[in-house]
């Protein structure tokens, strides 16, 4: 077979092995376009910038651009489908793409094509005094911009005085990713009714409650398939993901199935084809009333390797086939473990991080957990609140993946490692005093 040059935006070695794992890998070379610390690890993004950087390497690249894939978010999950579109290459429509990646948008299309599964929710002004005025939810809400990188500039609003708190640190920051967004949006005919939410807008949904996952996907020339349905584990306060479990055991599967009803009715709707995702819903038991959180365009990288550990290859396996025009196939339960998840390490206050595990911590891990790899999202010297991407409640310093013989297990398995991985910070006042170290994972 003829190999073929795939191409990743913002590229790790942790994603170049998983990419290794998928069926036929000896056929494929893998070259990396642009940087992880260009694409993803940076608090501002000039979109058009990136995208002209973007175009400029894989013309310059001595060989066929055969496949373009995508697993990070905004802007390589927007960027994608218009390189791709460029080279007549299998991709989503970039308006469909935005329709999901918009959240006000996205509400909207949700609203007409599954509106049983949709919170209550308003598009307001952050740069508005008067907002609140605008907002007919009740408290509790949650307010969040119409972009961000995962929960950040997403807070929790119990009263006025929260909601103007919240609104004084996005008015601060939102305008990192809000104006690079705008650009994109630039790019397609937005419908009348968002003429006035470009990328500086913000959310409020109403606050609900329940049971969350995710169900992982592609569509295919019209045909949605479904690949793995992943559990999403919240903190004790609730309010940050601590653990992504899968295959997902915490709903029925008669409600994993109305997951991927509604997603494939969705997605139908918005008319997003030739391309991967993943969905995040939230099912309230009680009241037996299924809740849609977001649809994401892209296979997840947080999920590559849990599937790799219980069905035997990464996710990537079907970006690559949908990326080269082809019938996507998944293997299934062919893995080490019946189980795996993704676990966060967390701190809770600003400080600056003096130590993180180092390769002989690393080593020491996979010899008492196999098949355990651990991510530093935090280097020495680091002062947490100055990192990119970040949730607004808690500060992200690593994340592992790890197998197990059942959730139980896992759950175990998480507790003790979390505990054990030497992890060291300084206070973050002005003058940092490295006699003041605090040990510890969490």
């Amino acid at each position: 077979m003829e190999q073929k040059n795939i191409h990743v935006l913002g590229l790790t070695e942790v994603q170049r092995h998983e990419l290794e794992t998928v069926s036929g890998a000896e056929n494929y070379a893998f070259h990396n376009v642009l940087d992880y610390e260009r694409l993803v690890e940076t608090a501002e993004i000039d979109f058009e910038e990136l995208l002209a950087a973007a175009r400029s390497q894989l013309d310059a690249f001595d060989g066929t651009v055969d496949a373009i894939i995508a697993h990070w978010d905004f802007p390589v999950s927007v960027m994608t489908p218009i390189l791709a579109a460029e080279r007549g290459l299998p991709a989503p429509s970039l308006e469909s793409v935005l329709k999901c990646e918009h959240k006000y948008w996205s509400r909207l299309e949700q609203r007409a094509s599954i509106p049983e599964c949709v919170p209550g929710f308003a598009a307001f002004d952050p740069f508005d005094d008067h907002a609140l005025d605008t907002i007919d939810l009740d408290f509790p809400f949650w307010v969040k911009p119409v972009k961000a990188h995962s929960s950040n500039l997403g807070f929790k609003i119990e009263d006025e005085a929260s909601f103007h708190e919240a609104l004084a640190e996005i008015r601060e920051h939102i305008e990192e990713i809000g104006d690079a967004f705008d650009a994109a949006l630039s790019m397609v005919e937005l419908p009348p009714e968002l003429q006035q939410w470009g990328g500086n807008t913000c959310l409020a949904e109403q606050f609900v409650q329940g049971t969350q996952a995710a169900p992982e996907g592609t569509v295919f020339r019209g045909t949605v398939r479904i690949h793995g349905v992943l559990d999403m584990h919240k903190d004790a306060d609730g309010t940050s993901f601590d653990r992504l479990d899968y295959p997902a055991s915490s709903v029925p599967e008669d409600v994993q199935q109305r997951m991927i009803d509604a997603t494939e009715r969705y997605m139908k709707h918005v008319g997003f084809d030739n391309g991967c995702f993943n969905s995040e819903f939230m099912w309230d038991e009680e009241a037996d009333q299924l809740w849609i959180i977001e649809v994401n365009t892209r296979i997840s990288q947080s999920h590559s390797d849990l599937f790799a550990k219980v069905d035997g290859a990464s996710n990537h396996e079907v970006a690559i086939d949908i990326a080269l025009g082809r019938e996507p196939r998944m293997p299934h339960r062919q893995g080490e473990y019946a189980v795996a998840a993704q676990c966060m390490v967390f701190h809770d206050e600003d400080a600056v991080v003096t130590r993180v595990p180092d390769d002989e911590d690393k080593k020491a891990l996979a010899e008492r957990h196999p098949g355990t790899v651990l991510t530093l999202m935090a280097h020495e010297g680091d002062r947490l609140s100055e990192l990119a991407g970040q949730d607004s409640y808690r500060f992200i310093v690593g994340k592992f993946y790890l197998g197990a013989s059942s959730h139980e297990e896992l759950g175990r398995f998480h507790a003790r490692i979390v505990q054990e991985l030497p992890f060291e910070y300084a206070s973050a006042g002005p003058d940092v005093d490295d006699d003041e170290d605090e040990e510890g994972g969490r």
